[in-house]
């Protein structure tokens, strides 16, 4: 999965998503929720302190830069429990 950056707003809601290069501007609502994961398929063992079994889930409605008449596009994205950051899971053009 690669990784991304997302813009929040003062409140902690995105506004935009930065991915290989290019920045996606928010367009709708996102969607938060949360999935259990099975930690063992990716690691031998679940880093102490952090929990691996439940992961924060992003679903974004975003349009390429600040054109408000591009099509929407479908990202999912899922928390890195290392960083704290965010990898794009799948993106979708046209899903919106």
């Amino acid at each position: 999965m690669e990784h991304v950056i997302v813009h929040t707003d003062s409140e902690g809601m995105p506004t935009a998503v930065l991915s290989r290069g290019r920045e996606w501007a928010v367009g709708a609502e996102p969607v938060r929720w949360y999935e259990r994961i099975n930690w063992w398929e990716t690691s031998r063992r679940m880093p102490k302190g952090n929990s691996g079994v439940d992961v924060e889930v992003l679903q974004l409605q975003v349009r390429l830069g600040n054109n408000s008449r591009s099509a929407l596009t479908t990202m999912y994205l899922q928390r890195d429990g290392l960083g704290g950051g965010w990898r794009l899971r799948e993106s979708e053009a046209g899903a919106a």
